[in-house]
């Protein structure tokens, strides 16, 4: 874990200028906490405004977007038949009857009708086919006439530190509709934690990139110098004493799972059986009667185990303390679950945990069900 930065993330819808949608970070103290009082923003008018500088060969600026700017949309989520927020997406392909428009699946929380907005400025409704929290994406069918392009998928093998890109969605409110910036790839293999509350927390594998992102982003597209989609923008760091520090999901990472949710079905993850907290949460480890060592830093404490899961199987009990998950340490609850939904049902790994004062390794085969 020496070389792999952790984020914790704390979740806040932002209501701002309409409810534009986008993750937001909020940090005190060295810690991530939900904060409803916002920096206050001001915006300028200037349509041709772009943050960071960004130098491409055999053409410019402008080539680039040309390629992507009419697949990216405007997703507008109707609650009770109204507009409660709005983020951003693209179309990523099209059939003979259908356009399918890629998003985060927090942009389409919740909603009761669901509308896209395209370049031309017409708006049509959307049908959100599916959608998965863990790595935030979602997918709408719209109808194929109305599409004016489709964005084309990249990759992020040859991604380097420092490679310029773009991002376009529309951010604060339709007024900004599909704006432009342009950055760089700050980071790689970024993993950071997301949390709604202390039970319900997970780690995404990101790019780190500097572009300027904003209530609303969410969902779109982040570009290749070669108009290639290679991310969608998803979550931004918030603090005073920082700027410029947005995340974006891989699109292979979007694109792993995408049939299912084309398709509607549930994303099935491998389950273990057991509830647990992280070592540092001394108040909830006291209301189960369990004590640990003091020394103990890093790695996830079973509160309990469900009858007949594959950990009670594998012999796993209450109070013992989970510390790698193969070869790699279990940091926390977050990680835990990062970790495991990188392996398939039916997939056997090995768990190393402490139980009293001794170190021990068990073998784990993963299932689909806790009983």
């Amino acid at each position: 874990m020496k070389n792999k930065l952790i984020i914790v993330i704390a979740i806040l819808l932002a209501f701002i200028a309409g409810g534009e949608f986008t993750y937001i970070v909020v940090l005190k103290n060295g810690k991530a906490n939900i904060n409803s009082n916002m920096p206050s923003v001001s915006y300028s008018s200037c349509s041709n405004c772009m943050s960071g500088t960004m130098v491409i060969e055999n053409g410019g600026l402008t080539q680039t977007v040309n390629k992507i700017y009419d697949s990216v949309v405007m997703i507008k989520n109707y609650q009770s038949g109204k507009v409660i927020g709005s983020g951003s997406g693209f179309v990523y392909k099209a059939d003979d009857e259908y356009g399918y428009v890629m998003t985060n699946q927090h942009v389409v929380e919740d909603a009761d009708k669901i509308t896209v907005v395209f370049t031309s400025k017409e708006e049509v409704t959307g049908e959100v086919l599916g959608g998965d929290k863990f790595i935030d994406i979602a997918v709408i069918k719209i109808p194929k006439n109305n599409v004016i392009s489709i964005a084309k998928m990249g990759s992020t093998n040859e991604v380097s530190l420092g490679d310029s890109i773009i991002a376009i969605g529309t951010p604060v409110g339709e007024e900004y509709y599909n704006t432009v910036t342009g950055g760089h790839i700050s980071g790689l293999n970024r993993k950071v934690t997301v949390s709604v509350d202390t039970q319900n927390d997970w780690v995404q594998d990101v790019l780190q990139i500097d572009a300027s992102i904003n209530p609303g982003n969410s969902g779109g597209a982040l570009v290749n110098v070669n108009g290639e989609v290679i991310g969608v923008t998803s979550l931004k760091l918030i603090n005073s004493k920082i700027e410029g520090m947005g995340f974006a999901i891989k699109i292979e990472d979007a694109m792993k799972h995408i049939d299912k949710l084309e398709n509607g079905q549930k994303i099935e993850r491998p389950l273990l059986g057991i509830k647990h907290t992280n070592v540092t949460e001394n108040q909830g480890l006291s209301q189960y009667g369990i004590k640990i060592d003091k020394n103990i830093e890093e790695g996830i404490v079973i509160i309990s185990v469900v009858e007949d899961s594959s950990a009670a199987k594998a012999g796993l009990k209450k109070g013992d303390i989970v510390t790698k998950l193969d070869d790699d340490i279990v940091t926390n609850t977050a990680y835990l679950k990062y970790l495991l939904y990188k392996h398939n049902i039916g997939d056997t790994i090995k768990l190393t945990y402490i139980r009293g004062t001794e170190v021990k390794t068990v073998d784990v085969t993963l299932t689909d069900t806790i009983n």
